[in-house]
């Protein structure tokens, strides 16, 4: 049974490796030292942001009905995803994993959809404001 290769050490979150490459169909073994490529490197709430922009052909209307977020959430994560690549106007990320402007980024994104949430009255304010503060009660 194949399983998605992960591209992050689970102990030092160092970047992984591949060191063998095999052909199911031949056998044929390819050893040396490979990258998992730009596209190895997203967690699976990326993956599953890239698929979605995809299947809506790049409309960020249409992200925005099928992710149940605003435009400036859509908007945020988008350029999150951009960074990940390394597709940023910026300095990409390298093997050290997220920078700071990353982060700060998820950090507005948290923000918008607390208050997202808050305006919806789905969570009381002191759950919102427990949130924002990053604890939960």
């Amino acid at each position: 049974m194949a399983r998605d290769v992960i591209s992050t050490c689970p102990v030092c979150s160092s970047e992984l490796s591949i060191t063998r490459l095999v052909c199911r169909g031949c056998g044929t073994a390819i050893e040396g030292d490979f990258n998992v490529g730009r596209f190895g490197r997203l967690n699976r709430e990326q993956l599953g942001l890239l698929e979605s922009f995809l299947r809506a052909r790049g409309n960020a209307k249409e992200l925005e009905r099928e992710l149940k977020v605003s435009y400036p959430t859509v908007r945020a994560r988008i350029d999150a995803l951009v960074r990940a690549l390394g597709l940023a106007d910026g300095a990409p990320i390298g093997d050290e994993g997220e920078d700071e402007t990353t982060r700060s980024g998820e950090t507005a994104e948290l923000r918008r959809e607390v208050l997202e949430r808050l305006a919806r009255h789905e969570i009381t304010s002191e759950e919102a404001a427990a949130a924002l503060r990053g604890r939960k009660e």
